[in-house]
């Protein structure tokens, strides 16, 4: 209940200020709302190409990534 309060709030001292500004920032807002949700899906697009990744080629552990690691820092 208080996160939804909290939202209300907030959503309303945005639309306040929204109220005030010219129109090309409202414009510049909803771009980066736009930016925003295409990362978000990008993101996704990601994290389920590496779980079909994970699923065709397995994984490691965390120890033989670590030693991986250690390997790679010694040389590198």
């Amino acid at each position: 209940m208080e996160t939804t309060s909290r939202k209300q709030v907030l959503l309303k001292a945005i639309y306040e200020r929204l109220e005030q500004v010219y129109e090309d920032t409202l414009e510049d807002v909803l771009e980066l709302l736009n930016i925003s949700d295409r990362e978000d899906a990008e993101d996704i697009a990601d994290a389920v190409a590496e779980l079909e990744d994970a699923k065709v080629n397995g994984t490691i552990s965390w120890e033989d990534y670590q030693k991986e690691l250690h390997f790679i820092n010694k040389c590198g």
